[in-house]
Parts: structure tokens; sequence; C-alpha cells
């Protein structure tokens, strides 16, 4: 259908805008109903994040830190409204052309929603509903701005001796006229479709009902507690990094655009693949397991020298050993395949999980239930090895395999298969780049070899003699370490401090600098810093 009474660009681009906004709404309402992870902004969103390179990926991570996801949406929803402008301008033309950048729209989403691991056909729903509404919405705009306002037709005047004739439309500036109040109702009308069904979408995902269920689970004590922090454990420097990292400063780095959310009563967790016994456990069942309290530090291989995505926390948790050794795991195995909610992967050495050390199915943090954005229900905790390989959130079936027959996520993308934690230390105090008054000043930070331990810290400055660290106390080789130097007599001038550690196995951690793929950064952290 084209158009004799064109709309001036502003016009159209808000009517494009206000066609989006619906369109999203709609489709986020549906989702609600259907499935969040079938909403089509978030599925795009994930296939960004799929198809992104590591090198990519990589450089969002160390621009953006934990905000690599709400700028990624934040892109995506500046793209879409550039388009839903180019949608509304071309319709105003012809509605044709609207109607086949919504269906561009459309294609757009279906193939990020139905690739998705865990696809369905119903999962199509949010995204047709939307570019269905969104098309109804676009032709209504359009009638109602379009429309002729009562003075936009009057009589032609008639000459002398000739009939009046019927009103008709003026040609030039009215052939780019537009009725504002036709276009203003039926704008405030898409807007509140859009903010309705967007937060009734936001209201049926699950997020309040989950929330209150992690609120509402009692959790039961552990049947080995973990033993008391020894004296000296944290420092209490002021500056300097707690021992045990709070859940609200836990770093998260995830593929997840939008948070699982997991009703713990519906949640079940799939153990197969190479064993004698499939095991299938609701929450119920893996409460009533003993439950073991431990004190585990966990880190991301995407941590580059001196970064922050490390923390540590006590978990608590059934041990994994026991649940695979119920199950019956079959002779040649070597990997465990984890599957998490939302369909990511991750490979797991079977050999580390069964050493002895305290891997567990985690079901709280810190004393209270798992935070929704750190796994709630479950998750796994496994000390020494990179958050890739092991610590995979929301989990939900695991699959005894081998390494040479399956592949996992970051796997599949040039990481190494295995990731054992490297032996690294950063400093905290003084802070790069900063200044600090000539005298007697304190070095401090922390050092980390999960499952080896810290056995010496060494720092220096500007390349003099090393100075030896007093180390702080640590309850298990599976937790970082504080360490302080509080006896350096700076003198006025710029200086770098360097530092380096020594595990308990006697490796001291190599200067030579290394990118965090395919397996962890290396390299000696150093600040510099003035002093006055």
């Amino acid at each position: 259908m084209r158009s004799d009474n064109r709309l001036p660009v502003w016009a159209s681009a808000l009517i494009g805008l206000v066609t989006g906004a619906v369109a999203i709404g709609v489709s986020l309402l549906a989702a609600g109903l259907v499935k969040a992870s079938a909403f089509p902004v978030f599925a795009v969103g994930n296939a960004a994040v799929d198809l992104t390179p590591a090198g990519l990926k990589d450089f969002a991570i160390r621009t953006f830190g934990e905000n690599d996801k709400p700028v990624l949406l934040a892109g995506i929803f500046a793209v879409m409204a550039v388009l839903a402008v180019a949608v509304g301008v071309s319709a105003a033309r012809d509605l044709r052309y609207g109607l086949a950048g919504l269906a561009a729209f459309g294609v757009v989403g279906l193939a990020a929603v139905l690739t998705r691991p865990d696809a369905g056909p119903v999962d199509a729903i949010p995204t047709v509903a939307g570019v269905a509404v969104g098309a109804i919405a676009l032709r209504a705009l359009l009638r109602r701005a379009s429309a002729a306002r009562p003075d936009d037709t009057r009589p032609e005047e008639a000459r002398p001796g000739e009939a009046v004739g019927p009103p008709v439309m003026r040609a030039g500036r009215d052939r780019y006229a537009v009725n504002r109040r036709g276009l203003l109702t039926g704008v405030l009308g898409g807007a509140a479709v859009a903010g309705v069904s967007g937060l009734a979408g936001r209201a049926l995902s699950g997020r309040s009902e989950v929330s209150a269920a992690r609120v509402g689970l009692a959790l039961p004590r552990p049947a080995v507690p973990a033993k008391p922090l020894p004296a000296g454990t944290d420092l209490r420097i002021r500056g300097l990094t707690p021992f045990v990292t709070p859940n609200r400063d836990f770093y998260r780095v995830d593929t997840a655009i939008v948070v699982p959310q997991v009703d713990p009563r519906d949640w079940t967790l799939r153990i197969g693949g190479m064993v004698d016994r499939p095991v299938e456990l609701t929450l119920a069942d893996l409460l009533k397991r003993p439950l073991v309290e431990e004190d585990v530090t966990l880190c991301c291989v995407s941590n580059p020298v001196g970064g922050h995505y490390i923390g540590n926390a006590r978990w608590l948790g059934a041990r994994l050993a026991d649940v695979l050794r119920d199950a019956g795991v079959r002779s040649g195995a070597d990997m465990l395949l984890s599957t998490s909610a939302d369909g990511w992967t991750c490979g797991t050495p079977l050999d580390v999980v069964l050493d002895g050390r305290d891997a567990l199915l985690a079901v709280a943090m810190n004393g209270e239930a798992l935070p929704v954005d750190h796994g709630f229900p479950v998750r796994q905790v496994v000390p020494g090895l990179y958050g890739y390989v092991s610590a995979t959130k929301w989990v939900t079936e695991i699959k005894v395999t081998r390494f040479d027959q399956d592949t996992a996520y970051w796997t599949t993308r040039g990481w190494a298969e295995k990731g054992p934690i490297k032996t690294q230390s950063r400093i905290d105090l003084p802070r790069d780049g900063g200044s600090v008054p000539a005298g007697r000043t304190v070095i401090a930070g922390v050092a980390w070899a999960q499952h080896r331990g810290v056995d010496a810290v060494e720092v220096r400055v500007d390349g003099g003699s090393w100075l030896r660290a007093r180390l702080a106390e640590a309850p298990t080789a599976d937790t970082w370490r504080q360490w302080v130097v509080d006896d350096w007599d700076a003198v006025p001038g710029r200086h770098t401090i360097e530092v380096r550690a020594t595990d308990a196995a006697g490796y001291t951690q190599t200067a030579q600098r290394a990118p965090v793929t395919p397996d962890g950064a290396t390299g000696w952290h150093a600040v510099t810093v003035t002093v006055t």
C-alpha cells in the first residue's frame, strides 16, 4: 500500500520506534508465558556471544568487566532502534517495505531462538507474536498519523456562476502534513501496550518466584563442617582484599545474557554416559546426602595478571565423587561433560574430581543458598581448576565420557581441554598509578595456587633485591593467602613494585608474560607509584 500523504521523517521515525517497542514488549510477554530464553532479543545476544571470536570476548571482558553483557544488550537495542526507525520511514512511503523490514527482524530472531541448544518449536511463539502485533501496530499508527485533520480539507472556492465543489486535499504542503493528535494518541497507546506487555513478561519470567524459593530454602547442617578460620587468616589491612569475598562482590563471568531462573522444585540432575547405573537427583535428594562445607577460591581463566576475576567463599554441597561412585563410573572414562540450564557445557577432568579433593555439587555460598547469579539452585565447585572447565552454574546434567569423544563450549573455541589454575600473585596496596607519602609504607596483596598452596611471596622495588613477604594463615591449600611487606622505606620519586609467588610444590611463577588464551595468563604483577 503506497502512501499518497507522505509523513515527515520525524513522524515516521517515531512510528517505527513505537512499533519496535510494541513488538519487543509483546515478545517478552509471550516469552514469559513460554520460556524466558525464547525472548528473541536475549537469543540474539546469546548468539552474538557464541559467534564472537575468543580474542574479541577477551577484549570485552578486559574493557567492560562484568558489565560486558549489559553493554552487549545496550548495543543490540541501539541497533534495533536504528532499524526500527528505518522500518517506520520505509513504511511511510510504502507499507509493504515496513512489513518486509519487520519480517526480516522476525527471521533473525527465529534463527537465534531456534538454534539454541534447548530450543523447541514452541520457542518460536514469542518472535512470531511480536512481529505480528508489531505489524498491526505499524499499520494502525500510519493510519492515525496520516488521517486528514479537520482543517486539512475545505471546500474549493467557487468562481462566479459555478457551484461549490466537494472538499479536496490540498497539494504541496498538505502532502507532508501529519495528524498530530492522531499520532500522539497512537504513540501513547503503543507505548502503553509495550510497557504493560514488557512488565507482565518480566513478572511471568519467574524471577520473583525463584527468588522467593531461594530465600525460603532450608539448608541442612553440614555433615562435615569447615574448620574455623585460623587466627591471622585475614590481616585486616585497609584496602587489602578480604579473605572471604562477600556474595555481592564475587565476580561473575559466564555466557548467560539472561540469568537462568531455575525453580528448585523442578530441578533435577541427570548423570549418565559411561556409568553402570544412571542417576537422577532432585534437590531434595541432594540435600539428604551428607553435605560438606569447604573454603575454596575460584578463578576465571580470563583473569589477566593482577586481575580481579577471582574470589574466595565458603561453599556447602555434596561431594561429586560420591555421587559418581553411586552411578558406577566405567573404565576408560576421563571427562565429565556438564550442562547448565541454558545449554552451556563444560568439560572437567575426571581424575581431578576423584583424587580426594572436595569437588562439590554446591547448594550454598557463605552461609546462604546460592545467589541466582551464581548458580542457584546447584552448581559445581572444583578446587584447583579454572571455572571454564569446572564451575558449571545451574547444572542440570553430567555425562561421564571421554575427551576424545566429546567437546565443551570453550574447548571448541580454542581453549585448552584441561585448565589447572596457575600460581599467581597480585598487589592490592599501594594502588597502581597512586601516590604515597615518603617513609614506612605497606605493600600488600593476595597470592594463590589452588590445591597446591602458596609457600612464599616476594616483592622487589625498581628491580632491586627480592624481599620476603609475611604470609597470612590459610585454612587449606585450596584458598588464596594474603601477604604483606610492612617495612618498605619509600623515598620520593616514581617506583615500580613487582611481586612473585612460590607454591608448595616449589614452583616460582614465571616473569614471562602470556595472554589468558588458551589456559590462563602468566607474568609478574607490577604497579607504579609516586612517592611524595
